[in-house]
């Protein structure tokens, strides 16, 4: 595991900032393409994609406790197994744990279900939109715990609707609204599938910045190919002239240059003015087969 304990080495947290401590997913370590780890201090959480012997989750909890800063619990996520519940391989599961980033909280899901409802690769979205966010209008879609609210509303947003069709997931996000000290008069949350509310929404818009942030599958509501031309056909009746549009894409099949091509069909005015993505903590041997961040500015 000698691989594994350089690595983690590399991507140690500062403070009790969340952090990915190792992202096997990439395919840049031979033998733990099936591993990912993250720290959520004073918690480490660790996904399997596969099946792993007892022997060998032992050895991995022996390393993580090895750790300068080891933490005071471990907890296991098997994804192989559909819906299967997280299970503590070390210590006390805390009754409640937040995300910090950027001097920002997010409210953690511990055991309840497979996504705990905050997603580390999205820190430099949540940046972008910090950033560009001040006076605007934003509309956040799919926006599940509502994260880039919470960045945008920090950022100084005029306004910002949340549209997911996950209840659970918008109280969340309100949640995640009240543990910041925003104030929660600035922002939305729709309980609504986006293709048929587009009318509603063009009566709320237009927005300065619309962020799509679609799941990569979902059943019979998001597929990537299927639905993702759909989107891009319904952002015209709702970005305002100059407004911005950040577009996340994570379909590993069909890659970042699948985007821009409909972007180049179906909003011609639309102008790329950069492509993000997730940085040194989640490496890829193909860029192209991981998340992307693609951001467009509208005529």
């Amino acid at each position: 595991m000698q691989t594994l304990l350089d690595e983690i080495r590399r991507h140690l947290p500062e403070g009790e900032n969340a952090r990915r401590l190792f992202h096997g997913r990439g395919h840049c370590f031979p033998g733990y393409a099936d591993l990912v780890i993250d720290a959520y201090p004073p918690l480490v959480m660790v996904m399997l994609y596969r099946e792993r012997e007892a022997a060998w989750l032992e050895g991995l909890v022996e390393l993580l406790l090895g750790l300068p800063q080891p933490p005071q619990a471990i907890l296991l996520q098997e994804r192989f197994r559909k819906n299967a519940p997280s299970r503590l391989l070390y210590g006390v599961l805390p009754e409640e744990l937040d995300a910090l980033e950027a001097g920002l909280r997010f409210r953690l899901r511990l055991g309840e279900a497979q996504n705990v409802g905050f997603f580390p690769d999205m820190a430099v979205g949540r940046q972008l939109v910090r950033e560009r966010a001040a006076g605007k209008k934003v509309l956040n879609l799919f926006s599940y715990s509502c994260s880039f609210s919470v960045a945008a509303l920090a950022g100084g947003a005029e306004q910002v609707v949340n549209l997911d069709m996950n209840r659970g997931a918008l109280e969340l996000g309100k949640l995640n609204h009240r543990l910041n000290e925003l104030d929660t008069r600035r922002a939305s949350f729709l309980a609504l599938e986006f293709f048929r509310s587009r009318s509603k929404l063009r009566k709320l818009g237009p927005f300065d910045l619309v962020i799509c942030d679609p799941p990569a599958s979902q059943g019979n509501s998001f597929t990537a190919e299927r639905h993702w031309p759909k989107l891009v056909r319904s952002l015209p009746g709702l970005v305002a002239p100059g407004g911005e549009i950040l577009a996340c894409h994570n379909a590993p099949t069909l890659g970042p240059a699948y985007l821009d091509g409909l972007f180049a069909v179906q909003l011609p005015g639309a102008e790329l003015i950069g492509r993000l993505l997730p940085g040194d903590d989640f490496p890829e041997v193909d860029s192209d087969a991981g998340l992307s961040l693609h951001h467009y500015r509208v005529a």
